[in-house]
Order: structure tokens, then C-alpha cells, then sequence
């Protein structure tokens, strides 16, 4: 597929993150506007909740773009999502005869507050990348015992927390917990002093479901993608995650990406999973291709400092696809529901280079890179802005998700002082 063309014109240009070919879904508000739902386009945002009251969109008989989340819409379905795909595709397009109408609704994305696009009902996170998952476990197992003997059967996960899922441009506070080191005698409570990413995209359920569902049924459910910073306390995980897993270590923050870019947007991106030693079950097996080609990065700035590329990977690297999770998650008879959010685990790719982590890029703090201010690093420092940045590149056209950024602020001093 080719570039779209719009008459919006900075939705022309092959740089932008926002062609007409994406037209991802978010929430905005200005110092005049209350949050609601808005359309990227270029650098403009489509205010939803203006089209919809001036009668240029239907989607039902009350509206649904005036509210401060999209789950309304992501509960309609597949056939409403691509009736309004369809309806915004015909006012924005080159020529259109609604252009001076649509024109009075557009709003200058810089001068709009994004805001978390989606009422998050569950959060679940997933250990799915191969290249993490043999890089972490053959520093704490050994390269022979790597992966665990169920991971090359099953989507191995998680379930996090909802509460602590914030958008893009959310402040991050170092957090304290318990921790215990090889020689410490006894466990203490102190702030985290190993403060990590995790590089992943995060799946969001648009329509609910009841029981065990395909993958294929789960893949139509999947309402789009965003990026996602699954931020990790590697101290605390370490004496806390025997025998149950993550706990307070991952519980701090997840920041997502203010826009979902929609399935149908990443439709000509589609590619296969890789090939696998093992079989999988009927149940979770490939119904074609079933990830993206989504080139990812990650950069971190120190503080009034120029940003550095830490890590370029790509969403490929996956071993399973969002909708073989969702269907995985599933198999117990849990129900799903629209605002589910599904991290994919952290994409790292076979070199260096392609870490998704922090814990990864200095091998366990053991080897510390270097930025190109010439500081080192093996986690992350007060003051560090780590920003994700992702997109699919087509003919002429970027399908980007803008960016996911955070800057983490200095553990408080007594978080029981009162």
C-alpha cells in the first residue's frame, strides 16, 4: 500500500507518524476543551466529539466521542470499528466535500494535553520475547537451564496492575521495597537502586469475551496496539519473585503510548512468528501471520542532557503474537473485557545492540554502557528521560505511535513520614 493522501497536508509529508493510512485513537483536551476523543492526523488532532455532534460521524444513537476514553467504541466491534475507519478515511482524503466542515473540528496537536486513551480494566504482562527471556535466564541459570521448560509451549505471564498503567509524559518516583543482596545478613527497606525499562508493545481488547476463544477470535477482538515501558525494580524482583513471580517489583508504573494504532492501520505489516522446536498445541497455533514489522527504539537523556539510542529492535522478534496471549489467557474460562491491556513482554532482538533492558544492555550491571554524553550507565539514574519510539514503515508512509516517554523522579526521602 501507498501513501493516502489528505487534504491535511502535514499528513503528506513521509515523516510524519500520522499519514491517513494510521489515524490512530486518543484522548486530548485543551485549556478550552475537556477531554475527549480525538483522530491524529499529521499535526492535527480530529476533534471526535465536535464531527460527531455536528452529524459528520454515527457510530450509534448516543454519542460516544464525548467521553474521556474509547472503550465505548472498542465495545461496539469489529464492524463499527471499520464503519468509522471507513467514514474518517472519506472526510479526510484528498478532495473530500466535507473538507471546510471537518475543518472547523481539527486542533492543533500542539496546543492539546494527551491523556491515557482507554479505561484500563486488567493489566497482564507476558515473557514472550526469546531473545529476552534466554539473555535473563541464562544470567541467573546458566546458558544450558535459559528457558524454562514450559516457555516454548506456553505465553508465560503475569498479571499486573491497572492502577499504576500512566500515558506518555507521566513522571515516574523511584519507589522503595524490600530488598536483600547476597551479603546482607537480613532483608532492608530501601529505594530501588536497579531502576529498569522493559521495551514492549502493549495489545488492547476492544470486544469482550465469555470462555475459551481461537486465536483467530482473539486476534478480530484485539481493538490495536500501543507502546509500552513495563518499568521494572530489578532489586525488589529479585527477593520477592520466588516461587509467585513479579510483585511490587513491576507494580510502580507501566506507561503506555497515547494513541492506538488500530489492526487495520498495521494490516500490510503483517509477518510470521518464528519457526519452533516444538509444536504447539491446537489451541495456540499460528492462523497466518500473526505479528508486525514494527521497527522499535529506545533512548535515554540524562538530565538537560541530549538523548542517546540505547536500543533498536523490532516487534517481529516476538516467539508469540498478541492474539495467541489473548487466547492463551483465555483457555481457564477468563473472561476478557474491553480495556484489557496485554504487554507483550520485552522485544529484544540477537545483538547488543537489539536489548530491550536495561538489565540486559550492561549484562546485570556487570558491564555498563556508555551514552554518547560519555556517561555510563547499568540502570537508570534520577533525572533520566527513557522514551520509546516505534513505527511501521510503509511506501512513502510511516505507521507511527508517537512517543511513550517518562522521567523518573528521585525516590522520596521517607515514604512514611507523615
Amino acid at each position: 500500500m501507498t501513501l493516502m493522501t489528505s487534504w491535511v497536508e502535514s499528513a503528506n509529508s513521509a515523516s510524519t507518524d500520522f499519514p491517513l493510512n494510521n489515524l490512530p485513537y486518543g484522548v486530548f483536551s485543551t485549556n478550552t476543551l475537556e477531554a475527549r476523543c480525538g483522530v491524529a492526523i499529521g499535526d492535527m488532532i480530529l476533534d471526535m466529539a465536535a464531527v460527531e455532534e455536528a452529524g459528520l460521524v454515527t457510530l450509534a444513537d448516543e454519542p460516544v466521542f464525548d467521553v474521556p476514553y474509547w472503550n465505548d467504541v472498542m465495545e461496539m466491534g469489529t464492524e463499527a470499528w471499520d464503519a468509522l475507519r471507513a467514514r474518517l478515511i472519506e472526510l479526510l482524503t484528498a478532495d473530500a466535500p466535507e473538507q471546510a466542515q471537518v475543518a472547523q473540528h481539527l486542533v492543533p496537536m500542539s496546543d492539546a494535553r494527551l491523556e491515557m486513551p482507554f479505561a484500563v480494566s486488567e493489566y497482564t504482562d507476558f515473557y514472550a520475547g526469546r531473545h529476552h527471556a534466554t539473555n535473563v535466564g541464562t544470567m541467573f541459570r546458566g546458558a544450558e537451564n535459559a528457558l524454562p521448560p514450559n516457555w516454548l509451549h506456553i505465553p508465560i505471564g503475569y498479571n499486573g496492575r491497572a492502577s499504576s498503567v500512566f500515558v506518555s509524559g507521566t513522571d515516574i518516583r523511584r519507589p522503595w521495597g524490600q530488598l536483600k543482596g547476597p551479603n546482607d545478613e537480613k532483608p532492608r527497606f530501601a529505594p530501588c537502586a536497579r531502576f529498569d525499562i522493559e521495551l514492549e508493545m502493549g495489545a488492547v481488547v476492544g470486544t469482550p469475551s465469555e470462555g475459551p476463544i481461537t486465536v483467530a477470535e482473539a486476534d478480530a477482538n484485539i481493538f490495536g496496539y500501543v507502546l509500552l515501558n513495563d518499568w521494572s525494580a530489578r532489586d525488589i524482583q529479585a527477593w520477592e519473585y520466588q516461587p509467585l513471580g513479579p510483585f511490587q517489583a513491576k507494580a510502580t508504573a507501566t506507561t503506555i503510548s497515547p494513541w492506538i494504532v488500530t489492526r487495520a492501520a498495521l494490516e500490510p505489516f503483517r509477518c510470521d512468528t518464528p519457526d519452533r522446536e516444538f509444536e504447539l498445541l491446537d489451541h495456540l497455533k499460528d492462523v497466518g501471520p500473526m505479528l508486525y514489522n514494527i521497527d522499535l527504539e529506545v533512548t535515554l537523556a540524562p538530565e538537560g542532557k541530549d538523548a542517546s539510542t540505547i536500543a533498536t529492535t523490532n516487534y517481529n522478534e516476538m516467539y508469540y503474537s498478541a492474539a495467541q496471549q489473548l487466547a492463551h489467557h483465555t483457555t481457564s474460562g477468563c473472561a476478557m473485557q474491553s480495556g484489557d491491556l496485554l504487554g507483550s513482554g520485552t522485544i529484544s532482538g540477537p545483538e547488543k545492540e537489539n536489548f530491550g533492558s536495561l538489565l540486559e544492555l550492561s549484562w546485570g550491571g556487570k558491564e555498563p554502557f556508555t551514552l554518547d554524553t560519555g556517561e555510563e550507565r547499568s540502570f537508570v539514574e534520577d533525572g533520566d528521560t527513557l522514551t520509546l519510539k516505534g513505527g511501521a514503515q510503509g511506501d512513502g508512509y510511516r505507521i507511527g505511535f508517537g512517543t511513550c516517554t517518562s522521567k523518573v523522579l528521585p525516590a522520596l526521602d521517607d515514604p512514611y513520614k507523615r
